[in-house]
C-alpha cells in the first residue's frame, strides 16, 4: 500500500535525516495505517444491525424526559428554531420508547440498537429471588450486549460519550477502547476524570465550566458544552450525549424555566451542526403530571394494599425507578414489580388488585415480558402499570416526598410516558421514509436512521 511503499523507498536514506523528521515520518505512516484500518470496512455489524461508518461527525442526543409536548410547544412559540428546522427539513417522528419508561432501560436500548429483552436492563432495580434482596441494575455487568460506542471504538473509530449521571457513563463505557482518543465522562463527576478511566483529565478545565449541581439545568448544559468542545478539538466520529430530566420533572411545557432550557439546548444543537455534525435527537421517556386536583401526588401504595390483604412478608413491591437521586420524583413511577413469597401466587395478587382505581394494567410475568419485550429472568411475578395520572409506590412510609417542595409531582414509567421523538437534522432516504410510514419506529432505531438512513 501507499504508506509501506513510501517507507521501503525512503528507508536507506533515513540515516541522513534529522531525528525530528524521522519521528514525523513514523507518526505519519502510523496515522495512515490507522486510517486504513478504520476505513477498511464500510459497515460494522452490531447486535444484528449493519451500520455505516459515519463520513462526518454524528451526534445523538438523548433528551432525558424530552416528551414530544415540549417540542410541540417550542415549535408553536418559535423558541427552538434549529429543532423546528430539523423537523421540517430533516426528519421527525414520534417513536415507541422502551417499557418501563425509565432512563437506564431506554439509554441502553438506544446505544445497543435493540430491546431490553436483548440487552437485559429493564430498570434500576430488581429483586434477587435467591437472596430476596434488591439488586442495582445500573452497573455495566448486567448489560448483556455491546453498545455501538464500544464496537465502533474497538474497530478504529473515535467515539465520545458524555452523560449527566455517572451511572450511565459506566454502562455506556463497557467495552469501549479509550486508547485511540475516545472519551467517556459524566458531568456529575467531571471533577474526578482521569486519562486512564475516562480518556480525558481535568474535564472541568477542558470544558471551561464549574461542576454543576445535580438538581439543575446546568447538569445537562454541561453535557452539551462538553460535546461541543470535543467536536471542536477531537472530532469524534460518533458522539453520544445523554442529559438529565430535572427540568422536565419540575416544569411543564410553557413554564418559563422549561422554555429557557429548551432555548439553551436549541442554541447548542445549532452549534453542533455548525461544526459539521449530523444531529439526531431523541428521548428516553416522556413526562406527565401525576397529581390530584388539590396538588397532592396521585399514588397507589401497593405494598400497603398487599400487606393488608395477605400479611407482611408475603410479597415485595420493587419500584424500578429508584436510584440515588429521588428528590424530584420520590421514587414514584408508573411501573412496579411484585415478587411473591411463601405460598402467595401471582394469580391471587392479580385478582386482588386488578380493580384498584388508577391501576390500568396488572400483568403476569409472562404477559409483561411478551407484551413489552422485556427480559423474563429479572421480571417480577406481577407487573403493575398506572394510568396516565397515577403513580405506584411500595409502602407509604418508605417514600420521602419532601424533595418535591410543594411542586406538583411530574414523573414517568407507564405507557403514557413511552412516546419519544426522533428528530434528525438531515432528511432520510425514501426507503427509510417508507419504513417510518409503515409502522411506528422504536427509539432504539435512532442510530440506524442517522447512520444508515440520512442523505445529504
Amino acid at each position: 500500500d501507499t504508506a509501506s511503499c513510501r517507507w521501503r523507498i525512503m528507508a536507506p536514506f533515513l540515516w541522513e535525516l534529522p531525528i525530528l523528521m524521522v519521528v514525523q515520518l513514523l507518526l505519519s505512516s502510523r496515522k495512515e495505517t490507522e486510517e486504513r484500518t478504520y476505513m477498511a470496512d464500510a459497515t460494522l455489524m452490531v447486535n444484528g444491525t449493519q451500520y455505516r461508518r459515519p463520513e462526518q461527525p454524528t451526534v445523538v442526543v438523548c433528551i432525558d424526559g424530552g416528551d414530544p409536548a415540549y417540542l410541540e410547544h417550542g415549535v408553536s412559540t418559535g423558541i427552538i428554531p434549529n429543532i423546528a428546522r430539523y423537523m421540517k427539513e430533516g426528519f421527525y417522528t414520534v417513536a415507541h420508547g422502551t417499557l418501563p419508561s425509565f432512563t437506564c432501560p431506554n439509554n441502553m436500548s438506544i446505544v445497543t440498537g435493540c430491546p431490553a429483552s436483548v440487552h437485559g436492563v429493564s430498570g434500576n432495580y430488581y429483586l434477587d429471588r435467591k437472596t430476596n434482596q434488591p439488586v442495582v441494575m445500573t452497573g455495566p455487568e448486567l448489560l448483556r450486549v455491546p453498545s455501538l460506542m464500544s464496537e465502533f471504538s474497538r474497530h478504529g473509530a473515535r467515539v465520545a460519550s458524555v452523560t449527566a449521571k455517572d451511572k450511565l457513563r459506566k454502562q455506556l463505557q463497557k467495552g469501549m477502547d479509550l486508547g485511540n482518543g475516545s472519551v467517556s465522562i459524566s458531568s456529575q463527576f467531571a471533577d474526578r476524570c482521569t486519562l486512564a478511566e475516562n480518556g480525558l483529565a481535568d474535564a472541568l478545565g477542558y470544558v471551561g465550566r464549574p461542576l454543576p449541581d445535580m438538581y439543575s439545568a446546568d447538569l445537562s448544559l454541561f453535557v452539551l458544552d462538553a460535546g461541543i468542545k470535543l467536536l471542536e478539538e477531537r472530532r469524534p466520529d460518533i458522539l453520544y450525549l445523554s442529559l438529565t430530566d430535572f427540568i422536565q420533572h419540575a416544569f411543564a411545557p410553557g413554564h418559563p424555566e422549561a422554555d429557557q432550557f429548551y432555548r439553551d439546548m436549541d442554541t447548542r444543537f445549532g452549534r453542533l451542526e455548525e461544526l459539521g455534525a449530523i444531529v439526531a435527537l431523541t428521548a428516553d421517556h416522556g413526562m406527565n403530571d401525576k397529581a390530584n386536583d388539590d396538588g397532592s401526588p396521585c399514588v397507589v401504595w401497593l405494598q400497603d394494599i398487599l400487606d393488608a390483604a395477605f400479611g407482611k412478608g408475603t410479597s415485595t413491591v420493587i419500584c424500578p425507578i429508584t436510584d440515588a437521586f429521588v428528590g424530584h420524583h420520590g421514587a414514584l413511577g408508573g411501573f412496579v414489580r411484585v415478587y411473591c413469597h411463601a405460598d402467595l401466587t401471582a394469580e391471587q395478587v392479580i385478582e386482588t388488585i386488578r380493580d384498584v382505581p388508577g391501576l390500568e394494567q396488572v400483568l403476569s410475568r409472562e404477559e409483561v415480558a411478551d407484551t413489552y419485550d422485556l427480559p423474563f429472568d429479572v421480571e417480577g411475578d406481577v407487573a403493575v402499570l398506572g394510568d396516565a395520572r397515577t403513580v405506584i409506590g411500595a409502602s407509604e412510609q418508605d417514600h420521602d416526598l419532601s424533595g418535591l417542595k410543594g411542586h406538583r409531582l411530574r414523573t414517568h414509567g407507564s405507557v403514557y410516558e413511552a412516546d419519544v421523538p426522533i428528530v434528525l437534522s438531515r432528511p432520510v432516504s425514501d426507503l427509510y421514509t417508507r419504513r417510518a410510514e409503515a409502522g411506528r419506529l422504536h427509539s432504539y432505531q435512532v442510530f440506524d436512521y442517522v447512520l444508515n438512513g440520512t442523505v445529504n
